[in-house]
């Protein structure tokens, strides 16, 4: 019998994405079933298997993409679903490589669920890409977010500080205005989708937070004072305003966290 972090760990050496988001599926429901035991022998990769395409290139070399006409859409879309093709590595390898026989079920619980949805979302725009006449894979997406993954694969709160709690976040406050463009558009099909993205995500800050607080607490440092070192420690930027304060408060991070980091 595949345990939990053998599974993820097939999903991170999967490269097709509509493999990749049956198997998170698959996954989800096995251990949603107690079917499966936690811990196997199998260890994550450095770095997941990725599709001939898209194209990778180093962030700085990426079309800037403007949302008026179809094109724009479909390049948002599209830079949308590498983001979360990611996110639902991220997920799988946060499960692999920090469990141990004294984490909690609820730790798992918690990030199958963000993993399961990531999977979600990744298919819900790839198939608006397909509507739209496009494809995953069809433009060139940048290479970037795997380095928070490489960066904190020894430190579970590092990880835990940069990507839901950072990177998410980030999905938080940007996300309402982008829906609302796209509704201007009279998409209201792929507002439909990204309305989808963002109430998940509230869910997924949340977990990030309060696995954040159970760590800190473990190891005996206060929250705040942790995050703000660990964020500069692998973020190495300022954090950027407007903050979705609503959304951010709906997640349990409170602004302690995040306003001191910020331009």
């Amino acid at each position: 019998m595949d345990a939990l972090t053998d599974l993820a760990v097939a999903v991170l050496e999967t490269a097709d994405p509509l493999r990749k988001i049956e198997l998170s599926h698959h996954a989800a429901a096995a251990w949603r079933q107690r079917a499966i035991p936690v811990l196997g022998t199998r260890r994550p990769p450095p770095r997941p298997a990725r599709p001939a395409r898209p194209e990778l290139r180093r962030p700085g070399d990426m079309p800037k993409r403007r949302l008026g006409g179809e094109a724009g859409r479909i390049a948002l879309l599209h830079a949308l679903a590498h983001i979360e093709l990611n996110a639902i590595d991220l997920s799988w390898d946060l499960i692999a490589r920090f469990a141990t026989a004294e984490t909690p079920e609820g730790f798992f619980d918690d990030w199958v669920k963000v993993a399961d949805e990531e999977a979600t979302h990744h298919g819900l725009l790839s198939q608006r890409l397909g509507e739209l006449g496009s494809a995953y894979g069809a433009l060139p997406a940048h290479d970037g977010l795997w380095q928070a993954a490489e960066e904190t694969a020894a430190d579970l709160l590092g990880r835990l500080s940069v990507v839901p709690l950072v990177l998410e976040a980030r999905g938080l406050d940007v996300t309402p205005e982008t829906v609302e463009r796209l509704e201007r558009a009279g998409d209201a099909d792929s507002a439909r989708i990204l309305h989808r993205i963002y109430t998940d995500e509230i869910g997924h800050v949340a977990a990030g937070r309060r696995w954040f607080e159970w760590e800190c607490d473990r190891q005996g440092r206060a929250p705040i004072p942790a995050y703000h070192e660990l964020v500069r420690r692998y973020f190495r930027a300022r954090l950027k305003r407007p903050f979705n304060v609503p959304a951010r408060d709906l997640a349990g991070f409170a602004a302690a966290f995040y306003e001191p980091l910020a331009e």
